[in-house]
């Protein structure tokens, strides 16, 4: 049974697809962490203020978040029954990484509060979306392994796929039998 679900993994894997996809199945909310985190001309939002909007977000009984912000994972894991974890290899995720960049800059596709993606700022800055990708591509699995060995972390089910595919797979077979009501 899904009730509130963290979908996860790195950069470009499909978190809020996979997210808001999962929220419909489940009859539940979509919270998309990244418009709540990326204020207007890209500032984050406030961590105070970011911990109340989440808060607020998942203070219903079926809940699906794309995304794992470090300054939240206090509130949000403990009331998540199940934690998707696309673990996809880098060579996976960069093509993605770039073709959705691309379209985004060349479509100027807002993403939230106001905010849309530049060639310039987005693929070649030292903060870029590329750069952060190269950076963490490895650095995600030894923080999750660790993270879910820890015992508060223990009524979570970890649903971890390899790939693009097995995620399809996996999501074919959720069924309204699967849907806890609360």
């Amino acid at each position: 049974m899904y009730q509130r679900v963290i979908v996860t993994g790195s950069i470009a894997a499909g978190k809020t697809t996979l997210a808001r996809t999962l929220a419909g199945l489940l009859g539940g909310s979509h919270v998309e962490m990244d418009g709540l985190r990326h204020g207007p001309n890209w500032v984050d939002t406030p961590d105070d203020v970011f911990r109340e909007q989440v808060s607020r977000a998942i203070s219903g009984d079926v809940w699906v978040v794309d995304s794992d912000y470090r300054v939240v994972r206090d509130i949000v894991w403990p009331r998540a029954d199940t934690l998707v974890w696309l673990d996809y290899k880098f060579r996976a995720t960069l093509p993605r990484l770039l073709k959705r960049t691309f379209r985004r800059c060349i479509t100027r596709e807002e993403l939230w509060n106001s905010n849309r993606e530049t060639f310039y700022q987005h693929l070649f800055t030292r903060e870029s979306i590329l750069m952060e990708a190269v950076r963490k591509r490895d650095s995600a699995r030894t923080v999750y392994e660790a993270l879910l060995q820890r015992p508060e972390h223990a009524h979570v089910r970890v649903v971890r796929m390899p790939s693009p595919s097995a995620t399809r797979d996996w999501l074919s077979g959720i069924s309204s039998h699967d849907v806890a009501v609360p």
